[in-house]
């Protein structure tokens, strides 16, 4: 058995800095002993998902023990997390869609031990953690170059905003983006746009600051929302104006409020490209003449990524200094406090907060 400190969800909205333990990894998993985990409002949302769970999808850390069979990675190495963990062979794999893989690997929940008995591991892979198990299809190498506090937020937040704008939409060069939220998501996005050469890309958020922080991450203009904009209808119309009537050619959600998820119908122009990034699962009211005409809706999970191609090109961008993340980083916390590190989340203080062990 191997003891870790963990934060641990309980469930009903709560959780817990307590002692568990982990089994040896058996054959094709790894034991990661962890180094840096992001702090997402995913992570947030387990909280309320009813069971008991290790938190955290988001990490990077040194490969310490290794079972049979596994080829991925060795005793020592650097490795990055990814929380799609493609089988490689079902319907979806096959046709190059491995973030939606329908037979994605996993570590039995038994595995993993505390006086209340067996938990589970967010999305496989529980980074809030001193240590995890994984399979060995979660583990990337991690060049020396790449911090780990950088290659943890790249297992989530950078990959869904950066792949949602390369591989979802497939921003065009020369076109005009819209990003509603300036959180680690939506400068992802940026990113991605930029990657893909759009010609405009205009932040909105509703915090100044964040909107200055925007101007690094490719923002050629920025729009301050009201707060009292219901469904962001003024900041649309705002964009109809700066777009000579006609509206962005893309928008993505980036907040994930559920009153704002329709919100990107309303910037883009007709045959426009609307992009939900944040995954809100609600049931919410839409106005469907905002899908007036030819308007594409899209819910990309975990920006299209397919693992083995995506996460290599971000670390070779990263290492040309072409993707500041670093500066996406904005603070830190030890495991102990998570809870400042969700308030500071919840208040918009950080672009990614990140916990160090």
């Amino acid at each position: 058995m191997i003891e870790i400190r963990a934060a641990i969800g309980n469930g009903d909205g709560t959780f817990s800095i307590e002692t568990a333990r982990l089994t040896e990894p058996q054959h094709g998993e790894v034991l990661v002993a962890i180094k840096a985990s992001g702090v997402c409002h995913t992570d947030w949302d387990s909280l309320r998902w009813g069971r008991r769970i290790i938190l955290g999808h988001e990490g990077a850390g040194e490969v310490v023990r290794v079972g049979e069979g596994v080829t991925t990675c060795k005793v020592g190495d650097r490795v990055m997390l990814n929380w799609a963990i493609p089988c490689g062979v079902c319907f979806q794999c096959e046709r190059g869609k491995e973030n939606i893989c329908e037979n994605r690997g996993t570590v039995p929940d038994a595995r993993f031990l505390s006086d209340a008995g067996p938990m589970n591991a967010s999305f496989s892979l529980g980074t809030m953690a001193t240590h995890a198990i994984v399979p060995q299809a979660a583990v990337l190498q991690l060049p020396e170059a790449v911090p780990y506090e950088v290659a943890a937020i790249m297992g989530c937040a950078v990959m869904t905003g950066f792949g949602s704008a390369v591989n979802a939409a497939r921003v065009e060069p020369g076109s005009t983006v819209v990003v509603l939220g300036c959180g680690g998501v939506g400068l992802s996005v940026m990113l991605g746009a930029q990657y893909c050469k759009a010609g405009r890309i205009i932040a909105i958020d509703i915090n100044p600051s964040r909107l200055e922080l925007a101007k690094q991450f490719g923002a050629t203009e920025t729009l301050l929302a009201n707060r009292n904009d219901n469904g962001l209808l003024d900041a649309a119309k705002e964009i109809q104006q700066r777009t000579g009537g006609r509206g962005a050619d893309y928008a993505f959600e980036c907040t994930a409020v559920p009153e704002l998820g329709s919100a990107p119908l309303a910037m883009v122009r007709s045959a426009g490209t609307a992009v939900g990034v944040s995954g809100i699962e609600r049931v919410v009211p839409v106005d469907m003449e905002l899908f007036e005409w030819d308007k594409i809706y899209m819910n990309p999970l975990y920006g299209a990524s397919r693992p083995q191609r995506d996460f290599p090109l971000l670390i070779d961008l990263y290492r040309k200094q072409l993707l500041p993340l670093d500066a996406m980083v904005t603070r830190r916390y030890p495991l102990e406090a998570l809870d400042q590190a969700f308030r500071d989340m919840h208040a918009g203080i950080n672009a990614k907060g990140v916990l160090i062990f």
